[in-house]
């Protein structure tokens, strides 16, 4: 029982008396739970369950929760209906998020310099209420594969300010500078535009191929194997960029940090790339959909997480929320050094 206690103790104080740590750790859980929810929701896709509930905001007409339906077989309106009871999931985590950035800029030590915590965090609940409406529409187009889209491109959005709190709780508040040369830097955030071109290609093949949600949902007119192949074809520049990157970072002896996550980055895109080819030729079954969503969320993550990385600022004072997630190389003198004018970035 008092181990109960002083775990409820310490998950109130997590969000209540927040340090940087607990701050981050509750921004890895939006991310988790934003990346989760993308894959869940392809899960209504592949089962036919996109109008497993007909009607938004409620399930049925006359319900907010599954009933009797002759149009809709109770295993869809369950899917459907479970999806939307994770988007509370992904509220509760969006509003500790924020009181524990209100609170920390408040209570810690020079906090106040930190404000942009609070506006990162703000993104999402209100991100989720977005969504929600959003989610409304899409079931009131009858899964149009354009509003279908815009609802999985939501969610990257969200994941992007996830990761902008998780990597902005962990630093100081001095101006970033890079920790690898600008022009590895500058083909960073080209690889970053091309893997959100990716993305892009990705759903306009989605919204043409077979798993449209229900066979009511209206599909793109594009020649499916045209849009695969321009979408092949962008994964290879994603390869090959992401490639040059990480040979780059290890000729010029860059932060291991860095050439660890470009690593990793590339290996999850190996994989993805397998998976993407296999389920091609397979014609698309439902597991491997699920992988593929969520193969290319963990690559849009890894590509974050690369960019993020190729920059830092001050650390905070003990540096524990950075060194207790792994991003710091206690050993290199570059990413502790101070800032210069040929290091600031814009």
């Amino acid at each position: 029982m008092t181990s109960l206690s002083a775990q409820i103790r310490g998950f109130h104080q997590s969000y209540w008396l927040p340090t940087a740590a607990s701050m981050r750790r509750w921004a890895l859980a939006s991310i988790v739970v934003n990346a989760g929810i993308t894959v869940t929701g392809a899960g209504v896709r592949v089962s036919k369950s996109g109008l497993g509930c007909p009607t938004w905001p409620r399930c049925t007409p006359d319900s907010f929760v599954p009933a009797q339906h002759d149009a809709h077989a109770a295993f869809n309106m369950a899917i459907e209906f479970g999806n939307r009871l994770l988007t509370f999931l992904v509220l509760a985590v969006g509003v500790a998020c924020v009181l524990a950035a209100v609170r920390l800029v408040r209570e810690e030590p020079g906090g106040r310099g930190r404000r942009d915590l609070v506006w990162l965090a703000w993104l999402q609940p209100v991100g989720v209420l977005a969504q929600a409406l959003w989610g409304g529409l899409v079931v009131r187009t009858m899964l149009n594969p354009v509003t279908v889209s815009v609802h999985f491109l939501l969610s990257i959005g969200m994941i992007v300010a996830a990761y902008a709190l998780f990597a902005r709780a962990g630093e100081g508040d001095a101006p970033p500078r890079r920790v690898v040369h600008r022009d590895i830097r500058t083909l960073g955030y080209v690889l970053l535009g091309a893997v959100a071109l990716l993305l892009v290609a990705g759903v306009v093949v989605t919204g043409t191929g077979p798993h449209s949600g229900d066979d009511a949902a209206s599909r793109f007119g594009f020649d499916i194997e045209t849009v695969a192949r321009l979408h092949a074809d962008i994964v290879w520049i994603v390869v090959g960029l992401t490639f040059a990157l990480l040979f780059a970072l290890h000729l010029t002896d860059s932060p291991a940090r860095v050439r660890r996550a470009a690593l990793a980055l590339f290996g999850i895109e190996l994989a993805q790339g397998v998976i993407g080819y296999v389920q091609y030729f397979l014609a698309i079954p439902a597991l491997l959909v699920l992988l593929h969503v969520l193969g290319s969320t963990l690559v849009w993550i890894g590509t974050l997480r690369v960019v993020f990385l190729m920059r830092t600022r001050d650390p905070l004072p003990g540096g524990d929320a950075a060194d207790a997630a792994g991003e710091r190389d206690a050993d290199d003198p570059r990413v502790l050094a101070p800032s210069t004018p040929g290091d600031a970035t814009a």
